[in-house]
């Protein structure tokens, strides 16, 4: 037999791996599958996106944006940093974020490509193949993308809308066992806009001391919440469950584009010694850490910007959730769920109050066909016949937008 005929290589076959073809994003799977068009005749309002940027109405601090200026002409953050971040930059997160009841050192911060970078390292470094993993439901869709990708099952617990969507902690338990690796929870929320109770987070963390169950705390959204509520950092109310505590520059300060994320280790008692930490910063590695010109601006942005840039972006988010609340909260078939935080707020839509709108995907489509407002059904979030609004919008666009969903809702009501 020739060589030619023993070699089993005989043609161009590439495929693609399992990793990637178990890999999707739930919202994807969905809208892409949205076949309308929106009315030619009407101007497009997108309430979908979840970026303070798109208007230009948020925007960061000054002092931030020189902040990176005086970096890139200093031409001294160049070249590759550690993978794990700057040991500068490292020590600026813990200085902010360092409390009494959770002191953390620059050791304890890993620095990522966002958020959703250390979402990602949390995920991997506590969860094997054939594991299972706590996801809250409705949730940031992430969650699942991130599990799915490495062959981990997903199990949701749910949030509660009448309890202003509290976690339903029976339930959650009930799903705990041996391969249970983690639980995320995410405060304040996104879809929900809410903001947990500290009772409630206490009584969260009983249930994982029970169960011995370690924590990946998405608190991206840190204080941004609004009168009568109160942010509690989780790892704030435990002497003794393991806290991976992950947050980033995108929604505080305004710049998702940035890619500046961090994960923040909480372990009091050294559960995580052994091989977590080595763990993170072997995967830390994969990608080399976030951009070297915004780790060099760190300690500029998190320490020196004036405290009025914060106020003033929770007084607009808040007077624009309250617009929302205020008109949505109107019409007939929809039933607001009043956020507390976030950018967001989560809407229930009484099929059974509309002639031809038998769900929430209809009704998103139907709203971008006739009225060309684009909102996401609650589907992409595991939960059924709501929909999301992102009220970042100037208030005027928004105004607009809930006029013509007023204009459809009537249309289409029994």
């Amino acid at each position: 037999m020739s060589a030619s005929n023993s070699n089993p290589r005989q043609s161009w076959k590439v495929p693609a791996s399992i990793v990637s073809k178990r890999t999707s994003n739930p919202i994807r799977a969905i809208v892409d599958h949205i076949k309308v068009k929106p009315n030619v005749n009407k101007s497009m309002i997108s309430l979908a996106l979840g970026d303070p940027t798109l208007f230009g109405n948020f925007k960061i601090h000054q002092s931030c944006t020189d902040a990176v200026v005086k970096q890139l002409n200093s031409y001294k953050s160049n070249g590759y940093p550690p993978s794990t971040g700057y040991p500068q930059a490292r020590q600026a997160v813990a200085d902010k974020f360092t409390l009494p009841e959770a002191p953390i050192t620059a050791q304890d911060v890993i620095l990522a490509s966002g958020c959703s970078g250390a979402l990602d390292l949390c995920i991997g470094v506590l969860c094997n193949e054939g594991d299972n993993i706590l996801l809250p439901r409705p949730g940031f869709s992430l969650y699942q993308t991130c599990a799915d990708s490495k062959g981990v099952e997903v199990r949701y617990y749910d949030l509660l809308p009448e309890n202003n969507w509290e976690m339903d902690l029976k339930q959650l338990e009930s799903l705990i066992d041996e391969r249970t690796a983690t639980v995320v929870m995410n405060n304040p929320s996104n879809p929900c806009g809410s903001v947990f109770r500290k009772q409630h987070l206490l009584d969260f963390l009983a249930v994982c001391e029970r169960n011995h169950l370690p924590v990946i705390a998405d608190e991206i959204y840190c204080d941004l919440v609004f009168t009568g509520s109160e942010f509690f950092p989780l790892a704030s109310l435990t002497k003794t469950v393991p806290v991976l505590a992950v947050g980033g520059l995108a929604k505080k300060y305004l710049v998702p584009g940035w890619r500046l994320g961090w994960i923040l280790i909480h372990d009091r008692n050294g559960v995580f010694e052994a091989e977590v930490r080595d763990g993170l910063n072997s995967l830390s590695q994969l990608i080399l850490g976030p951009n070297s010109v915004i780790q060099a601006s760190l300690q500029d942005i998190l320490l020196n910007t004036d405290e009025s840039f914060y106020d003033d972006t929770r007084i607009q988010l808040e007077a624009n959730a309250k617009l929302s609340t205020d008109i949505l909260s109107k019409i007939p078939g929809l039933k607001v769920i009043v956020p507390q935080g976030a950018m967001y707020v989560m809407i229930g839509i009484n099929v059974a109050e509309f002639k031809d709108i038998p769900n929430d995907i209809i009704f998103t489509e139907k709203l971008l066909g006739e009225e060309s407002v684009m909102c996401l059904p609650g589907s992409v979030f595991q939960c059924p016949n709501f929909i999301r609004i992102v009220f970042t919008s100037p208030p005027e666009i928004l105004q607009d937008a809930y006029d013509r969903m007023t204009e459809f809702c009537a249309r289409h009501h029994v």
